[in-house]
């Protein structure tokens, strides 16, 4: 696929090496990451056509179809053809720069100076991140002397580095450089206990926005730089109050800003410096690197080794790499990690993850050498993957609350049928459960909560949006009720099932009680593999003791757009039990997207023309073809509306991306001025509260305090300021921002110049959110059954597996 990538997006593939995201691909949800100085700018990288028309394998032997053109059935000519995708995800997300070449990007999810004052869901789950962000921070602050997780260093860098690199070059074994006594894992800690907010409080307030004079200045300093004055609210919020001063003293500063580049910060300081800006100012170094472990959590990992964060930096121009990381250690601004490997028999060491402080020169085994890696990455997300695994040691090695007797769990396990009754009875033994499956298996968590409410438990489900929260409410609403054992309860009433977001933030749910945890006895999480580190920690610490929770999820599916990939990593790390369903997804479309899970991508019975494929040969022609689908086709022939059909694409940029579909499509569909900032009432949007999350919508009127949306049968004002970071048209999405939806209908389109981005988890993905019928719309030849046989998920660098592992029974 024939890219223009940000130098964002182009330098996190290669600081990072295999992630979600690298040069050239264009699925990024519409900030990927979490955080201020993390958050991902607004547009992926860019796509541009590059196929000269040439003919489509797909072509051959098609045959008259539905959709008014020709089609052929999926392994007929979708085996032979190929159809255009980026890869799962571009961890950058999207970039966009103005004038003068320096990207504006993306508030950051705290809401900085631009989300005040917006009263919304999205600041109560701000807030919720908030407060967990002050109870990491006092746990920090009360570490004292070594531990065994994660800590900043002491003493002097240099002499760390020094020990690194000994160690690497084989000039010194492990054991004497990391071979301090081993410190025992220390216990997980009791939860910070946050005071319930009353019921009928307003939603907490974003935090105000920067001084008006502070702003001011930082625009006066920006523009003798020559960088774009409308940075100035960001960079005046980021900074705080001394703004203007500390980027005079350190022009690098810019860099924290949302969608700068270091060459664009470069620029800035040589502007300000003068003669006396150099590539090997200290300075810079720090900012560098900071900013390529920023550019690695876009792209999904929460740390990155040692040796590739070097041979990044000296790619970017940084002289001495060595010492870059070492004043950005010695500054407090990274985090460096000693993590032992696993070992030939196939474990780690029971200890393995520890921080480089706990250095000494002998270890407690005599001096036997071990396999290590040296990791550096961010307080934030060390601290949160830290905060983690201790809450899920907590589920895993605690007693669940005894809520029925362990003979109504039999009663009831023994009344459902298959691996439903395999899932009561893990539940009814063990704090933490793993549950996987496809679309069919979501019967068996509805079992899992029917049979709760009838033993008295507070039970819910969480799902990743409102689209699967309310597809999973109608399931258990549509679901006959299991036999109730004879001692139970009566089963509680009222809605179950509700957005994790909300859950979180208190907008939706039980809320939490007097202790600050979540008044509950089980919870249900479902689309696990979304669960990102910040927000995994933070559900993990606010459940009280004695709950059960449950992560489901689809494993085959794209990962989180935030760092780590929680749900991977426990399935791995096998420290509690795990759950197959054994319920395959019906029909046609079941069976395609089934035979894509495990690599084949085969021919399929489709005599409901549940699968129509649609060859073309190049964008335009796409563009075109989709419309038609749309409005057309699929309403005629399936008899699903326009309204309920969904658009799916690789991107948002390139010549069949989203913005160019949903142009074509809001002609065709809603056609328009675009009076309020773009959009017209009626239009349909997606509308995103805090990075990584979608919410689908209609406009229905625009006033003086911003764009007014209906989305999931609630309305939502997004304030002027806010409309153009946070709400797209929605009748194409990336298939990042449809992961937890399912439509009637969707129709994928493949265009050529994605070919290079295909991967196996993007393709499951999107032809999975169909659930009556689905088009194919792709112009490459190979790429859809090579993706799909050969292009796995990309790996992500992370820590919990390590810090995982003393929770592993010795018998594994």
């Amino acid at each position: 696929m024939s890219t223009e990538p940000e130098a964002a997006a182009e330098e996190t593939a290669d600081a990072v090496g295999p992630g979600p995201g690298a040069p050239g691909t264009t699925d990024g949800p519409d900030a990927a990451a979490h955080g201020a100085s993390a958050a991902a700018a607004r547009d992926g990288a860019e796509t541009t056509t590059a196929r000269d028309g040439a003919e489509t394998a797909a072509r051959d032997g098609a045959q008259s179809g539905p959709t008014g053109g020709t089609t052929a059935a999926p392994g007929d000519s979708a085996a032979e053809a190929g159809g255009g995708a980026s890869a799962e995800e571009a961890g950058t997300g999207e970039a966009t720069t103005d004038g003068t070449g320096t990207g504006t990007g993306t508030d950051a999810p705290d809401g900085d100076a631009a989300a005040a004052g917006e009263k919304s869901e999205a600041e109560a789950e701000l807030a919720a991140q908030r407060v967990e962000r002050e109870r990491i921070e006092r746990r920090k602050a009360e570490r004292q002397g070594p531990v065994d997780a994660g800590a900043k260093l002491s003493g002097t860098a240099a002499d760390l580095l020094a020990a690194v690199r000994a160690v690497e070059s084989g000039e010194k074994p492990a054991a004497p450089v990391f071979g301090a006594p081993e410190p025992a894992r220390r216990p997980a800690p009791e939860p910070a206990r946050q005071p319930r907010p009353a019921a009928s409080a307003e939603p907490v307030a974003a935090p105000g926005g920067p001084a008006p004079e502070t702003v001011q200045a930082v625009r006066g300093v920006l523009a003798e730089g020559g960088a774009p004055e409308a940075l100035a609210p960001q960079t005046a919020a980021l900074l705080g109050e001394g703004a203007e001063g500390a980027l005079r003293a350190d022009p690098w500063q810019l860099l924290r800003v949302t969608g700068v580049r270091p060459e664009q910060a470069d620029g800035f300081a040589r502007a300000l410096l003068g003669a006396e800006c150099g590539p090997d100012d200290e300075r810079r170094g720090r900012a560098v690197t900071v900013w390529l472990l920023e550019q690695a959590a876009l792209a999904g990992h929460t740390a990155l080794e040692l040796p590739r964060l070097t041979e990044t930096l000296a790619r970017r121009g940084v002289p001495d790499p060595d010492a870059a990381v070492q004043s950005t250690l010695a500054e407090g601004e990274a985090l460096a990690f000693q993590d032992a490997l696993e070992e030939p028999g196939g474990r780690a060491d029971s200890a393995s993850s520890r921080s480089t402080q706990d250095t000494g020169e002998e270890g407690a085994g005599g001096g036997e050498e071990r396999p290590v890696r040296v990791l550096v990455g961010l307080e934030r997300y060390a601290l949160a993957e830290e905060s983690l695994a201790d809450g899920l040691a907590r589920l895993v090695n605690s007693a669940p609350k005894q809520d029925g007797s362990a003979a109504d769990w039999e009663q009831a396990a023994a009344a459902a049928q298959g691996s439903a009754a395999e899932l009561i009875r893990a539940v009814a033994g063990h704090g933490l459960v793993l549950h996987t499956g496809g679309e069919a298996s979501l019967a068996e968590p509805a079992a899992l909560l029917r049979t709760a409410h009838a033993l008295g438990l507070r039970a819910w489900a969480a799902a990743h949006g409102p689209l699967g929260r309310d597809r999973f409410a109608a399931l258990l609403d549509a679901s006959s009720e299991p036999a109730e054992p004879s001692s139970a309860e009566p089963a509680r009433t009222g809605p179950a099932a509700v957005t994790l977001a909300g859950l979180l933030s208190g907008a939706e749910g039980p809320g939490r009680d007097a202790e600050g945890t979540l008044d509950l006895d089980l919870l249900v999480v479902l689309d696990a593999p979304q669960l990102d580190v910040e927000s995994a920690a933070l559900l993990a610490e606010s459940l009280p003791d004695g709950a059960r929770l449950v992560l489901a999820g689809d494993p085959a599916v794209l990962w989180s757009a935030g760092p780590g990939r929680v749900f991977a990593d426990l399935l791995a790390a096998r420290v509690c039990p795990q759950v197959a369903s054994r319920r395959p997804d019906p029909g046609p479309l079941g069976e395609l997207v089934s035979g894509i899970g495990i690599g084949e991508l085969g021919q399929v019975e489709a005599p409901g023309k549940e699968v129509v494929i649609v060859p073309v040969r190049e964008a335009g022609e796409a563009v075109h073809r989709t419309v038609q689908l749309v409005a057309d086709s699929v309403p005629r022939a399936i008899g699903v509306p326009a309204e309920d059909t969904q658009v799916i694409t690789p991107g948002h940029g390139g010549a069949a991306g989203t913005r160019a579909l949903n142009a074509a499509l809001k002609e065709r569909l809603n056609p328009g001025p675009g009076r309020f900032g773009g959009f017209d009432p009626g239009d349909r949007v997606a509308y995103s509260p805090a990075p990584g999350r979608t919410l689908p919508g209609r406009v229905t009127k625009a006033e003086a305090d911003g764009l007014h949306l209906a989305c999931a049968g609630e309305t939502v004002v997004v304030p002027r300021d806010r409309v153009e970071q946070s709400v797209r048209h929605g009748w194409a999405l990336t298939a990042h921002q449809a992961v937890g939806g399912r439509w009637p209908a969707v129709v994928v389109v493949l265009p050529g110049d994605a070919a290079q981005g295909l991967s196996r988890p993007w393709v499951y993905t999107a032809f999975g959110r169909a659930a009556r019928h689905l088009s194919v719309v792709h112009g490459v030849e190979q790429a859809l059954p090579r993706a799909v046989a050969e292009v796995p998920a990309k790996p992500r660098t992370t820590r919990l597996p390590v810090l995982l592992a003393p929770q592993v029974p010795t018998d594994a």
